[in-house]
């Protein structure tokens, strides 16, 4: 049979007082949020983000015609393994091809290649033709040139979200440019260069 041991009476401190537990302080009640009387509207949505700075990206990817798009949605997720995410319409002309696509490209623009991502994101173009210089890849992804910044990675996974899918991949080859390489932003429906 295991018997605790009898602590006893707490020592009294040096002078003569003995220590007693504070009771925890009751815990402070949170605000209610606001009511919600209607759904957040899309367009609201979409007005708060065009406030939220951020990189572009150019993803590509090789089918029976290469196909790319304009991206501002690329996460870095995880250093090891080296995995990266990004969102894609599923309406977009860029989905089928990524849908089945094994590799993709990334290319991270900068600040002078805003004539590159008006390009990928224009609705109906020949996003590949001159003057759009690129060339075959690891694993046969189209890469555009001149981009400091790039990576071909392994898709994982196309995950549902709403209207769009996200894409996870994990990155297998890359250039991680320099220093000196200064990103394209994309800030209140306009391209901008970083300010020091």
């Amino acid at each position: 049979m295991t018997v605790s041991p009898d602590l006893g009476t707490p020592a009294a401190t040096s002078s003569g007082i003995v220590p007693t537990s504070i009771p925890a302080p009751a815990p402070v009640p949170l605000p209610a949020p606001p009511a919600v009387t209607a759904p957040f509207e899309s367009t609201a949505f979409r007005a708060v983000f065009r406030r939220h700075a951020a990189g572009v990206a150019v993803i590509t990817a090789a089918g029976a015609r290469p196909a790319g798009f304009t991206a501002t949605s690329l996460t870095s997720v995880s250093a090891d393994p080296p995995l990266l995410s990004f969102g894609i319409s599923s309406t977009g002309s860029a989905w089928p091809t990524i849908a089945d696509a094994a590799h993709v490209g990334v290319h991270i623009l900068g600040e002078h290649q805003e004539d590159v991502a008006a390009t990928f994101a224009r609705s109906g173009a020949d996003r590949f033709a001159p003057p759009t210089a690129w060339g075959p890849g690891p694993y046969g992804v189209p890469l555009l040139e001149d981009v400091h910044v790039w990576l071909v990675a392994r898709v994982l996974a196309r995950i549902p979200a709403g209207d769009h899918r996200i894409v996870v991949a994990q990155a297998v080859a890359g250039a991680p440019g320099g220093d000196a390489d200064r990103p394209l932003l994309y800030h209140h429906g306009r391209y901008n260069a970083l300010r020091h």
